[in-house]
């Protein structure tokens, strides 16, 4: 109902009005993803990449806003809110990732039982 679904290409999207939204729970869909992102600004498309053998998602996809502050705003508000439990990554979606990543996992132990993951990732 009025929810744009098309496969975009990546070259044809506005990667700076595009948010990558990650750690996906399989039950999500992307009806689920437009309804949560509308609430940050208007949307252009919402796409989850489908396993072709499965046709489930990969646990990840590709939110396109109008605009990019709208997508500015979605990494703000939206950032570690779970949804069935998990807490949703949620970052820029540009090919030139030279940031942020670094490929390792960081274990902090004794932690207070009042500190969750959005806590520690602000």
């Amino acid at each position: 109902a009025g929810v744009n679904l098309l496969n975009a290409n990546a070259k044809d999207r506005n990667a700076e009005a595009t948010c990558y939204v990650g750690n996906l729970d399989e039950q999500v869909t992307e009806e689920m993803v437009w309804e949560l992102f509308l609430q940050a600004g208007p949307l252009v498309n919402v796409y989850l990449p489908k396993d072709r053998v499965t046709n489930l998602h990969q646990s990840y996809g590709f939110v396109e806003f109008r605009g990019e502050e709208d997508a500015d705003y979605a990494i703000k508000i939206l950032n570690m809110v779970k949804l069935f439990d998990k807490p949703i990554r949620v970052n820029k979606s540009q090919t030139d990732r030279k940031t942020h990543e670094v490929g390792a996992n960081l274990f902090v132990g004794n932690l207070d039982p009042e500190v969750d993951e959005k806590l520690l990732y602000d």
